[in-house]
């Protein structure tokens, strides 16, 4: 009997050596590896002279979180929302996408340029870890904000656009979005005219072409039109959740086909549809109960499309205050369902490495857009998404692969195009 026990002990603790041996071993490749996260949202009133990244605030990406979970890159995305078709619309984004870059150009210019600065080229990104510091680069979410003026996509590109996609929630004047499935109506049936002659700039400048928010379509239609590849900056694989926003299986053969990259994205109702939609709505209660006490409506998705821009930014500062009072909540209570977690988001990952290859799969958050999941809530927490990788028995030059080189890769062939067809 206490033989038993004694081989017991014994195989505890050679299984506890084990993992602190795993859990090691994962820090060090962490370490060594560029560890890049595609999409980062941000608002700009965190990046003034009072408030600012330098502070450790409540969005999900600072520069105290990408220090202490060890994020090289963040893309920072000038992001507008979509509204009518109308000169009046356009001109105001592109008010908003113009305030967005200048924003990002103080983070790294004045307020921190010790501690982040922009990269333009994967050389840049390479030279600016080297030094220490942390990177930032910039993608545009939703080509609204070109309006009708084509040389808007060379300005883009020169204030530090790296890549942007063509539409968002909502047919832009360039594409039709993924939205169309919801009511099977189309604008463009893909691309507009416009949207295509975009694409042909993109392709001229050295912009990478984003498809995550576009609808299949247009997706094909960019294949058809760009000889160079193409990346879905935060989409997941529609075989394990199907959400218009995911690829399935033809696009993501289309994107290999292509040599192009799919950033899985660790966005909870894109991950895992059962698990999130349960948490979800727990959670929900939860925050209604806190939100009462506070006097605050509760207001859906669907309901904030009829707020004012400054209304929204209004009651997201609201949620901010909540949802770590709800966190907090959840803690102290028993049988809160799963929440949707990095296992799930590193099951993707699996799905489409072995689905279209290694090389064309990489890893964004969608931090302070919706993104985080648990175990990668914010960037404090990037090494557990390293981890599980590791647990996986994914190799250091795999993981390289997936947190960086894939994407670098894309943006190395998209840039020597332009350059050629420059000369």
């Amino acid at each position: 009997m206490s033989c038993k026990t004694d081989n017991k002990k014994m195989t505890d603790t050679n299984s506890s050596q084990d993992s602190i041996a795993l859990i090691e071993r994962a820090k060090a490749i962490h370490e060594r590896v560029i560890t890049l996260d595609t999409h980062c949202d941000f608002n700009v009133k965190n990046f003034t002279d009072s408030t600012n990244y330098t502070q450790d605030l409540e969005s999900q990406v600072t520069l105290p979180k990408m220090n202490q979970g060890g994020l090289d890159v963040a893309w920072f995305i000038v992001y507008t929302g979509q509204e009518d078709l109308t000169d009046e619309g356009f001109k105001k984004a592109h008010e908003t996408a113009m305030g967005k870059f200048n924003a990002i150009h103080k983070l790294v210019d004045d307020f921190a340029p010790e501690q982040i600065e922009l990269a333009l080229t994967s050389d840049d990104v390479r030279r600016i870890v080297k030094s220490g510091k942390k990177v930032a680069m910039i993608g545009i979410e939703n080509g609204y904000s070109v309006g009708t003026d084509i040389t808007n996509v060379e300005k883009f590109y020169d204030l530090g656009g790296r890549y942007m996609s063509l539409a968002h929630n909502g047919h832009s004047q360039l594409s039709d979005s993924n939205t169309g499935e919801l009511d099977s109506i189309w604008l463009h049936n893909g691309l507009s005219a416009l949207g295509k002659q975009v694409i042909t700039e993109m392709n001229r400048v050295g912009m990478m072409i984003d498809v995550s928010h576009p609808s299949k379509e247009a997706m094909r239609a960019m294949i058809d039109l760009s000889p160079v590849p193409l990346i879905a900056s935060h989409s997941s694989a529609r075989a394990l959740c199907d959400h218009s926003r995911n690829l399935d299986d033809e696009q993501l053969e289309w994107l290999k086909k292509n040599g192009g990259v799919v950033q899985a994205v660790a966005f909870s109702a894109y991950l895992n549809t059962e698990k999130h939609e349960k948490y979800a709505a727990f959670k929900k209660e939860i925050a209604l109960k806190i939100m009462d006490s506070m006097n605050v409506a509760y207001l859906e998705r669907s309901d904030l499309k009829e707020l004012s821009e400054e209304e929204r930014d209004a009651y997201y500062s609201v949620l901010q205050k909540v949802n770590p009072l709800v966190d907090a909540k959840l803690k102290t209570m028993k049988n809160v369902p799963e929440a949707v977690n990095v296992s799930d988001f590193i099951d993707h990952i699996d799905y489409m490495v072995n689905k279209i290859g290694i090389e064309h799969v990489g890893i964004s958050s969608d931090f302070d857009g919706g993104g985080g999941i648990e175990g990668w809530k914010d960037a404090s927490e990037t090494f557990n998404v390293t981890l599980e990788l590791v647990k996986r028995g994914y190799t250091e030059e795999q993981i390289a692969m997936l947190w960086s080189g894939n994407l670098l890769r894309v943006l190395d062939a998209v840039q020597a195009f332009a350059k050629n067809m420059q000369s």
